[in-house]
């Protein structure tokens, strides 16, 4: 089966599963799940032992996941189902592609963050976090410019005035409704959420992607300030081994497959939309680091090259399907990546390929994870091979914006 034939599985798998889906953080968006984590964090050993039922479950019965908490529809994966409907509309002009896109845009509109006067979305569960728990319905920068790019793959196509409102109300969300902390000369570190959590390097990167592309539509000065002193955060954060760790804050400072792929992404995109040279040399020097750490022997893509703590699995589909993306940005730029994109689809499309036409969610230690979640890699996953659909047909992504 080949990259169309598994999408063409694909589709009709999620018109018959539905929207909504078990999630990654299930065994600990609970009362009790949300208490163990927080006691780990608070005191590591006793914590560890109120854990274990859960990282048991993770490793060895991951379908336990429906007893801690009820599936869940998810903003960032209607973000990525919409952008891989518009993607799949460009590879083969079918409407009902063009229809779908549309749809999962009017359900990101029904399910924004209340209490915001622009438009933002985060999860709808409590997140148990190392400096507290963040509330179900509050924005996060992760998640925002999905959204906004969702938007954005769907205003190329139809161009149509409400699409191009809501991308003006996420860019100025995304512009006042965080805050920056100065980080240097000319950089800032923005928060995670609007009241808290800066340092962390994706974040920014994020952030300054979506600023410098709501610049470059709507000639805003603000924006391309603010995008300025973000990226400036991420590129003096990059190791001198080339790496990035997920914060700079001293503790949370791994370094892992899919967080390195987002802070790349964010800088392969800023750099695509502006030419920044320093971008390039980043990248350049990234993708170094990227090649020789975050692959096994096989050539998949390992977790970690630096792990916070032990690991039940041995490799995930998030990091697949980022891969995928990375490389599908950056394949111009580094002869490597073409072998890198067909060596990791073969995989995916022979091992992780279920016959209902979704994927597996993980090869764990003994076995995989087959429970279909849709944040946790089933969405990223189809708008990572409808963009290599697409741009097989010719359409390329950043010459449409």
């Amino acid at each position: 089966m080949g990259i169309r034939g598994s999408l063409d599985s694909f589709v009709p798998w999620l018109e018959r599963f539905g929207e909504t889906s078990q999630d990654h953080q299930d065994f600990y968006a609970g009362n009790m799940g949300r208490r163990a984590k927080a006691l780990y964090y608070r005191r590591k050993w006793l914590g560890t032992f109120a854990v274990m039922p859960m990282v048991f479950c993770e490793a060895f019965v991951p379908s336990a996941r429906r007893f801690f908490h009820p599936r869940m529809r998810l903003p960032i994966a209607d973000a990525h189902y919409s952008m891989g409907f518009a993607l799949l509309f460009r590879a083969t002009g079918k409407k009902e592609h063009y229809e779908k896109a549309v749809h999962f845009l009017e359900v990101l509109k029904e399910t924004r963050c209340q209490g915001y006067g622009f438009a933002a979305w985060g999860y709808p569960f409590d997140w148990q976090t190392r400096s507290g728990t963040i509330r179900a319905g509050t924005p996060l920068i992760t998640t925002v410019p999905y959204c906004y790019e969702a938007f954005e793959y769907v205003y190329r196509i139809d161009r149509r005035d409400e699409w191009r409102d809501m991308l003006r109300s996420i860019a100025e969300h995304t512009l006042l409704d965080y805050k920056d902390v100065p980080a240097g000369p000319g950089a800032a570190t923005c928060t995670y959420t609007p009241s808290s959590g800066p340092g962390v390097v994706n974040a920014s990167a994020y952030r300054s992607f979506l600023l410098t592309s709501a610049a470059r539509e709507f000639g805003d000065e603000r924006y391309s300030e603010a995008a300025a002193q973000n990226l400036n955060f991420v590129l003096q954060s990059q190791q001198a081994d080339g790496s990035w760790p997920y914060s700079v804050d001293g503790t949370r400072d791994f370094v892992d497959h899919f967080h390195t792929c987002f802070v790349m992404k964010g800088i392969a995109k800023v750099e695509k939309l502006t030419g920044h040279a320093g971008c390039r040399r980043a990248l350049q020097k990234g993708m170094e680091y990227y090649m020789l750490n975050l692959f096994d022997e096989h050539g998949l893509p390992k977790p970690f090259s630096k792990a916070p703590r032990m690991t039940v699995y041995r490799h995930e589909l998030y990091d697949f399907a980022e891969c995928l993306n990375l490389a599908m940005l950056l394949r111009a730029n580094d002869a490597r990546l073409d072998k890198t994109i067909e060596r990791v689809a073969s995989d995916l499309l022979e091992n992780w390929t279920k016959p209902d036409g979704s994927f597996r969610s993980r090869k764990l230690l003994l076995g995989y994870d087959n429970v279909p979640m849709h944040r946790w890699g089933q969405s990223e996953m189809f708008r990572s091979l409808s963009l290599i659909l697409a741009s097989a047909a010719g359409y390329e992504l950043f010459a449409a914006t």
